[in-house]
């Protein structure tokens, strides 16, 4: 079959079934599969058990199994991940397509234009929260192989393994054993992973960098007890007025790290203008951006710190006390190219030499994760971004992304031949992990018809080198 017939035949499977890939997202939306600990874990299985029967469904697996790894820390099990495989045969790759099942918290259900787990269409957008991050990654995946089956037959030679994670808002704390756990079965030519954005809803990305992730809390004493402000304030330092010293110097007066041993990634950008960076922060009228340099580069390329909480009495409970101990959380985005461990201990450093008042400071709680950065040279490069020209009507755009996928550092530290794929269905609009969280659906369905048309070449593909 020509390419041209391919992308005729595919792209109509994907629109006649469009309906039913919407109508299975919208149900996997209404089960609130929250990963974090304080919520209930039975709406975790119920996903998985979900996204399990979708995959079965599809009939083209030797197994579908739901298991789960156990924790890094040793602390137990971690959420249940869907594991489908599908062996290669004559020659041809495997594909193995990664997304994750669980979701972010709601946040404060006010603050929500329709309720969190009950899918809202609205215009061209399905409102909800997994709407896009990642249940629309889940079933970009599904409705590709229904496309590839209904175009092809049970018959292809294409070897397809899909793992859909349980636990990566949470920080994917048995990542690394289910890898180990399930290397053999996870073994794979191309890795897709559908955890990504698009640079608009007319114009996909591939994503070809991504900044890594240092997060702690950052604890600081300066007295046994709490004492009173009146009595004592102007001479004796209060655990709070020292914190606020010590994240204030993370950053110079134009908003800059001020970190040493941090690094740039020498990277080079697209242009690109301030009002868009406006548009899809929603920066309030008057307030500047922050950091120098190219507004894509600060993004892509540079590194960032965000005070992510902080421990203290609320407003409504202040009291004329002096704090004994104050608590923070701290987000550290690091450039590509920088090692996760070595820009932890610069962290550390800086925070020693800048503690003011012989205050006591302890860090607890570290997570880090190692950037990303892909070689564009790939055959698999070169055929995803011919797929989404086709599908899409547009180039891709090769786009690094601000944001963080640490286990993506597993994945090459397991597979290190395996070449990656970062793609996914979110755009400017999406705001994943806020309240009205949302889905273009004609993002969606370029990203299944993109997705289809990659599985459909690569079955005809025997050149791996």
């Amino acid at each position: 079959m020509s390419q041209d017939r391919q992308l005729e035949a595919l792209s109509a499977v994907v629109q006649e079934g469009f309906p039913s890939a919407v109508a299975d997202l919208s149900r996997l939306v209404r089960i609130p599969s929250v990963s974090w600990p304080a919520f209930d874990e039975r709406h975790v299985e119920e996903s998985a058990a979900a996204v399990a029967s979708l995959l079965e469904e599809l009939g083209i697996f030797e197994s579908v199994t739901v298991s789960s790894a156990p924790k890094a820390d040793a602390s137990g099990q971690g959420k249940p991940a869907v594991l489908a495989t599908r062996p290669a045969r004559r020659g041809r790759p495997t594909v193995l397509l990664y997304a994750h099942h669980d979701v972010q918290p709601p946040g404060d259900e006010g603050e929500w234009d329709s309720p969190a787990f009950e899918p809202t269409l609205r215009g061209d957008r399905l409102y909800g929260r997994g709407s896009a991050d990642d249940k629309a990654g889940v079933m970009a995946h599904v409705a590709a192989i229904r496309a590839l089956r209904e175009t092809l037959g049970d018959d292809f030679d294409l070897g397809i393994t899909v793992f859909i994670e349980g636990e990566e808002e949470a920080g994917s704390p048995s990542f690394g054993n289910f890898l180990r756990q399930h290397r053999e079965q996870l073994a794979s030519d191309v890795i897709v992973v559908a955890d990504s954005d698009n640079w608009s809803i007319d114009t996909p990305s591939l994503t070809v960098s991504l900044r890594g992730n240092v997060a702690f809390a950052l604890e600081v004493r300066t007295l046994a007890h709490a004492s009173h402000s009146g009595m004592f304030g102007g001479a004796v330092p209060d655990a709070m007025m020292a914190l606020v010293r010590i994240l204030a110097s993370f950053h110079d007066e134009v908003g800059a790290v001020a970190i040493e041993g941090l690094t740039t990634a020498p990277l080079e950008t697209p242009a690109d203008d301030e009002s868009r960076l406006r548009d899809d922060a929603g920066l309030l009228d008057g307030v500047t951006p922050v950091g120098r340099g190219n507004i894509l580069s600060r993004v892509w390329a540079q590194p960032a710190v965000t005070v992510t909480g902080i421990d203290a009495p609320s407003v409504a409970n202040a009291s004329n006390t002096l704090l004994p101990v104050a608590r923070a959380r701290v987000s550290v985005r690091i450039a590509p190219g920088q090692d996760a461990q070595e820009a932890y201990a610069a962290i550390q450093r800086h925070i020693e030499r800048h503690t003011p008042f012989g205050a006591q400071v302890s860090l607890a709680h570290p997570e880090l994760g190692n950037p990303f950065l892909v070689d564009t040279s790939g055959w698999a490069v070169a055929e995803a971004r011919a797929a989404m020209a086709d599908a899409w009507g547009a180039d891709a755009v090769l786009a690094g992304v601000g944001g963080s996928i640490p286990f993506i550092a597993d994945l090459v530290d397991e597979f290190p031949s395996a070449q990656i794929l970062v793609t996914g269905v979110e755009d400017p609009e999406t705001r994943a992990h806020s309240p009205n969280e949302s889905l273009h659906l004609g993002v969606l369905r370029r990203a299944i018809l993109t997705e289809a048309l990659l599985l459909s070449r690569l079955n005809t593909r025997d050149d791996l080198g």
